[in-house]
């Protein structure tokens, strides 16, 4: 038997016109077992120099299945990766080769402060104007939510999408998301004066790990309101993981027969989008925009129509959405975000381009910056930060792609132990969604829109232990903070608008000190923008800051309301509600509590605390008319 296996191994071997001893033996002992397409592949991997894969390979009838099942993995990397793994491969060489040159990726770009006339100031002649103009954009632009991830960093062992967006009315993200998309596409068919509602697309770019859980949250919920067919999940696979200098592919330290695997980057999007084929269906139906957010920032839709309304107005076919950021971090408090600038070249082409923070700080004292980057007069550095929300006009997006098939140009960011440049743990190539803009021509118009932290950033994604971890004064990027934030700008937005409010008080949960304002919460079909949210109030109206206020209907109207209390308004769109008076209970208290207490459910216990409902006053309206109380 053994000879006629050994026999058969040598006629395979023959016919490829290779000689036996440049194979590893393991490997020949199998070749019997293998289809000539799974033999082509391990050509393939002798070819890029991975030979280790195969050494702990047994004899013919152990695990012959997993050896199978090897393969099965390898066609699945070769085919996902443009030019396959050989091209991977390469392009992990150079890359790696660079870093451990220490070579440095911005080698001839001068830094600059981005400059422009794209700052917002929130509730302004100017700002208003922008938000209607983005209003009526609305109509013509498709969604893209990059939500391929799960919960575990954040202390939550679900999809991060179905986390509380906040504990006040349970609102998850993708609920939020969702019902706001719902509220411009009414909200901008009405604008338009349009006889039929366009219906915006949306689409989730998922991994492995979340489509199978985001497709249950949508179905099991209704699509939250949205029709199942404007909705459409693409799929991101990952790629192979490196053990080395040389590219050697790692293999997984739990299954000896498969390669171990990460996520790509978020910057699959682009080629995700155009293989799928949507963005020629999207420009056939006369679309123009396609806005690309992230999946945990609960205060991203209060930006996005005057985002937009910049786009149109100034003609932009990339607009990137800023913030101010404070610098002198700590190099372990530095956020997942980006700085924006204006970068030069020696050819001198200006481009407007993303920095990651950890290359930002060298790369600003190689070039006239000695102290790196540090908070200017403003209190803020003066290079912004990118909250990783793009708007990109769909007709030059699509010719772009269509030279490079969506490809972004990719990076690695391995971890050494020491000079000697070994790796502490493996690594892979990544790519980031933004970084777009890099591949674009000269005559590409991109630009950015800044807006303040307080109304447009506030995402989540550190645990209650790493974000305890944080100096007081900067951002926990949180469950807590960023449920407190929503809060914050809801309450600022009433303030913006007229209403009466008393200020925050400072509160510790999961050890973080935040700011407690007022729990002010509605759904997005309220309100979309400032000019809407002045039309519901009228007469002098006032909010306690222990109060707690749930708008949950198109036509509620706040008339000479004093709040003092819990206050919950539940209406159909017929129903014309107007919440006036006194309203003083006992209301809703915030309780603090042990996020290391596993009887709690886990959305409660990343952010520390849980709603005491004492005493409310609610009311719920589903007939149609006209009502009063």
């Amino acid at each position: 038997m053994a000879s006629a296996t050994a026999d058969s191994s040598a006629k395979i071997l023959s016919d490829l016109n290779v000689n036996a001893g440049d194979w590893p033996p393991n490997l020949v002992k199998n070749l019997h077992l293998l289809h000539p397409d799974q033999i082509e592949l391990a050509k393939m991997l002798l070819v890029l120099r991975q030979s280790h894969l195969f050494q702990h390979w047994p004899e013919p009838g152990v695990e012959d299945k997993r050896k199978k099942a090897f393969f099965a993995q390898v066609a699945k990397l070769n085919s996902c990766y443009p030019g396959g793994l050989a091209s991977y491969v390469k392009n992990a060489k150079e890359l790696l080769a660079d870093s451990k040159e220490g070579k440095n990726p911005y080698d001839g770009f001068t830094p600059s402060v981005p400059t422009g006339d794209k700052v917002l100031s929130f509730g302004d002649d100017n700002f208003i104007r922008f938000e209607e103009a983005g209003i009526k954009e609305a109509q013509d632009a498709a969604f893209v939510l990059v939500a391929g991830g799960l919960g575990e960093r954040l202390g939550y062992n679900e999809i991060k999408v179905a986390l509380p967006a906040e504990t006040t009315t349970g609102t998850c993200f993708l609920q939020l998301y969702i019902e706001s998309i719902l509220a411009l596409q009414e909200a901008s068919s009405r604008l338009s004066q349009g006889t039929c509602q366009k219906e915006i697309p949306f689409v989730i770019m998922t991994s492995d790990d979340s489509y199978s859980r985001t497709m249950n949250l949508l179905e099991s919920n209704s699509y939250f309101g949205m029709k199942p067919t404007q909705v459409k999940l693409l799929k991101q696979e990952k790629v192979a993981c490196l053990d080395d200098n040389d590219a050697r592919l790692a293999l997984d330290p739990h299954d000896k027969y498969k390669i171990q695997t990460k996520p790509h980057g978020h910057g699959d999007v682009h080629s995700l989008l155009y293989s799928s084929g949507l963005l020629k269906i999207w420009h056939d139906a006369g679309l123009r925009w396609v806005l690309f957010f992230q999946d945990t920032n609960g205060l991203l839709f209060k930006a996005i129509p005057a985002a937009l309304g910049v786009s149109a107005t100034k003609q932009y076919h990339v607009n990137c959405l800023l913030f101010n950021e404070k610098q002198k971090k700590p190099l372990e408090e530095l956020p997942d975000s980006l700085t924006v600038m204006d970068m030069k070249l020696t050819s001198g082409r200006l481009m407007v381009i993303n920095v990651e923070y950890n290359q930002l700080d060298p790369l600003l004292r190689a070039n006239a910056h000695p102290d790196g980057d540090v908070n200017c007069e403003t209190g803020y550095s003066p290079f912004p930060g990118n909250i990783n929300q793009l708007i990109l006009e769909l007709g030059p997006y699509i010719e772009e792609l269509k030279k490079t098939g969506g490809a972004i140009e990719e990076f690695v960011n391995p971890k050494y132990k020491d000079a000697s440049k070994t790796f502490k743990s493996s690594t892979r190539l990544e790519c980031m969604m933004q970084d777009y803009p890099k591949t674009l021509p000269p005559s590409a118009k991109v630009g950015f829109t800044l807006m303040g932290t307080w109304l447009a950033y506030a995402p989540v994604k550190n645990n209650p232990e790493d974000a305890a971890k944080v100096s007081k004064g900067n951002h926990y990027h949180s469950a807590t903070s960023g449920e407190m934030a929503i809060y914050r700008a809801n309450s600022r937005i009433l303030q913006k608008a007229g209403v009466k409010l008393e200020d925050p008080v400072p509160q510790v949960f999961n050890g973080q000190e935040v700011e407690v304002w007022p729990r002010v919460t509605w759904k997005p079909i309220w309100r979309l923008t400032f000019s809407e949210i002045k039309s519901k109030l009228r007469g002098s109206c006032s909010i306690s800051q222990r109060s707690t206020m749930a708008l949950k209907g198109r036509n509620i109207f706040l008339e000479d309301l004093s709040l003092d209390g819990a206050l919950a308004i539940n209406s159909i769109d017929g129903a014309k509600v107007k919440v006036g008076g006194l309203i003083r209970n006992k209301g809703w208290s915030l309780e603090s509590i042990d996020h290391k207490d596993s009887g709690i459910p886990e959305e409660l216990r990343t952010r520390g605390f849980r709603i005491n409902k004492i005493e409310q006053l609610e009311k719920t309206y589903s007939e149609a008319g006209e009502f009063n109380f």
